[in-house]
């Protein structure tokens, strides 16, 4: 007896090409995010005080080894957490309520919301870069910065909402559209500034401990930088497993 004839005689069904393939993507979106937003967390959670109690020249061995590898899962794992996420919302999600919407043109395939979406999180992004960019110190603050961010990331979620409320859009939809945002948010954070800035402190740290050449003199400024946002990272993932959760299992933007 085959394996297919024996689930036949218990009543077991496989699933048909087009639900397996959706549950391929899903379980992308979840090992690829579990791997982001843990490297995430150690970076927040243990790695300051670990390198901090480490002797310099100790330090300037272990961080570059470390930050190489390890920023290299974190980087690309945000970025597979993010495309699977987004197709994932994009073409099962979004365009099935468009098309039972009945909508037309351009908006039938939720083609609309996207745009929304991308251009909603990506003016957030936009606005922090802004103020990270501006010659006054204050706004560079942890407190400062992290408030202002917070004010962003709150207006992008009315605004989505807002401008993604005809009816057609399911509590889900829109639930994703603003933790999948916030992780579009974090994503930039990762490449734009993290990233940015750790593949320089870690070449500098490398040259160091290596030739003995001093640290230049922006290498701290710029890590307290990266620290900061990284905070700020840390602080969004919750609000954005919050929405991500809240998609499926509790409903509460529309009825």
């Amino acid at each position: 007896m085959t394996n297919i004839a024996l689930a036949a005689d218990f009543g077991v069904t496989f699933p048909n090409p087009e639900f397996a393939f959706q549950l391929a993507v899903r379980w992308i979106h979840f090992i690829a995010g579990i791997t982001w937003i843990g490297l995430l967390y150690f970076f927040n959670l243990i790695n300051p005080s670990f390198m901090k109690g480490l002797e310099p020249d100790v330090r300037g061995k272990v961080f570059p080894g470390l930050m190489s590898r390890a920023m290299w899962w974190f980087r690309w794992s945000a970025v597979l957490t993010v495309i699977a996420g987004f197709f994932y919302w994009s073409y099962f999600i979004v365009e099935p309520a468009a098309h039972n919407g009945r909508l037309h043109g351009f908006e039938a395939s939720g083609k609309t919301t996207a745009l929304w979406f991308v251009g909603i999180w990506t003016v957030a992004f936009l606005i922090e870069m802004a103020a990270l960019m501006l010659p006054v110190e204050f706004f560079k603050k942890g407190p400062v910065l992290g408030t202002l961010v917070g004010i962003v990331v709150i207006a992008g979620a009315y605004l989505f909402v807002t401008m993604n409320s005809h009816a057609w859009e399911s509590s889900r939809l829109q639930s994703i559209g603003i933790g999948g945002g916030i992780g579009w948010l974090m994503l930039l954070n990762v490449w734009g500034v993290i990233w940015r800035i750790q593949k320089k402190l870690i070449k500098w740290t490398a040259e160091s401990a290596k030739n003995g050449t001093p640290m230049p003199e922006e290498a701290a400024k710029l890590a307290r930088q990266a620290l900061v946002v990284s905070r700020i990272n840390f602080v969004l993932s919750f609000p954005m497993l919050l929405f991500m959760a809240a998609a499926s299992h509790y409903p509460f933007l529309v009825e």
